[in-house]
């Protein structure tokens, strides 16, 4: 009892009063004209698409996606992404590349430059979209089912990319005085102007980070419960997402731009992710409405693989392919088909025999069984053309 207490006393002591502030912010490599900058930044976002990717990559080849297609069509998505995000940042924070008000004392050098921070995440879903509707034309696939393979992913690179605004010292809340507040250099040019240099921020990355991670178990355990189509999904995704970034964008108190809505002032990302989340709530009832796809496929019509009963996986689904050789199979089937090099039908055939009989003859046994052998190859054929 007595080490327990004495641990219990030393407790308060061991937990941190605050998140220090980073130490580092990347590397320099040499090189022969000089150096290139790694930022932890970048280094964040590289590890969030690549376990993104990861996760990705599982679940498409579970619904039996075409070997190697992922990365055809993310090939078009991350770049595209990172344009998107970078725009739609650019618009929602003019005020460095414009100056307050479009006053143009801004400096637009200042926008390709990424590795400062900046990225709006609906910017880089939406024209992330479009680089995956193009990769998914290309490679015969369904966006919408690209899409619900890709949400958790999505929302584990979100969660891991977030941390990039730790390193940059950016985006961080309003003070507190909780434990887990987050300390902000005060020569850091983030740094609230008035304030004592041993203020405490709400960690507002910390927030996004922790919300999108138990989001992903979440996605995970829904899909696996009801098996989402038709982009549900995504749309059940965009719905989870925004409920989170509504609450802890409110938190935040870095420049951003101000838009009056029904008499209410607030920051456009507040707005974006109000309208999203109900634009999502209605796409994702509508599309309930309509079911399960029939067939449940990820291939576009017309772009099915070839095979012999091929069964995808989880998708319930089998395609039959029938062999065309089986439709004639035996030599006296084929023997009693028109001859292809003449133009001109076998002496076994039925009509013939008939014509070539003197006038009130009777046709013999053979010519009996030439014709009946006749119309039952012909029948087998007529058969076996119609289950095609």
């Amino acid at each position: 009892m007595q080490p327990f207490l004495q641990a219990a006393a030393l407790a308060p002591g061991l937990v941190p009063a605050s998140i220090p502030s980073p130490d580092w912010s990347g590397f320099d490599i040499p090189l022969p004209w000089g150096t290139l900058r790694i930022h932890a930044y970048a280094l964040c976002i590289l590890a969030g698409i690549i376990v993104g990717l990861w996760l990705t990559s599982v679940r498409w080849a579970k619904r039996g996606a075409p070997e190697g297609s992922v990365w055809d069509i993310v090939i078009w998505a991350i770049p595209l992404g990172i344009i998107g995000g970078r725009l739609y940042h650019v618009v929602s924070s003019p005020d460095a590349y414009f100056g307050p008000g479009f006053d143009g004392t801004g400096d637009l050098s200042l926008i390709p430059q990424i590795w400062r921070g900046g990225l709006g995440i609906w910017g880089a879903v939406v024209l992330g979209a479009v680089g995956a509707w193009i990769g998914c034309r290309r490679s015969g696939v369904k966006l919408s089912a690209f899409v619900d393979a890709a949400a958790p992913g999505l929302l584990l690179a979100q969660a891991v990319g977030r941390w990039g605004n730790y390193f940059n010292q950016e985006l961080f809340g309003g003070p507190t005085t909780l434990p887990w507040g987050l300390q902000v250099d005060a020569d850091n040019p983030n740094f609230p102007a008035g304030m004592p240099a041993d203020t405490l921020f709400h960690p507002t990355f910390l927030y996004e980070s922790l919300w999108n991670l138990a989001g992903v178990l979440i996605l995970l355990a829904l899909d696996r419960r009801f098996h989402f189509r038709r982009s549900r999904l995504f749309w059940l995704y965009a719905m989870y997402y925004t409920l989170g970034r509504v609450w802890i964008e409110a938190m935040r108190i870095d420049d951003a731009e101000q838009i009056t809505i029904f008499g209410i002032t607030t920051r456009l990302n507040v707005w974006t992710s109000i309208f999203v989340f109900l634009a999502a709530l209605i796409a994702f009832i509508l599309l309930g409405l309509k079911g399960r796809p029939d067939p449940d496929t990820v291939y576009l019509p017309g772009h099915e693989p070839v095979g012999d009963s091929t069964e995808r996986p989880d998708a319930g689904t089998v395609i039959e392919v029938r062999d065309p050789d089986a439709v004639v199979s035996d030599s006296d089937s084929r023997g009693n088909l028109p001859d292809n090099q003449s133009g001109s039908r076998r002496a076994s055939d039925p009509t013939e025999e008939a014509e070539a009989a003197p006038a009130g003859s009777k046709p013999g046994p053979d010519a009996t069984a030439a014709g009946h052998s006749g119309s039952t190859a012909t029948g087998s054929a007529s058969e076996a053309g119609s289950g095609k």
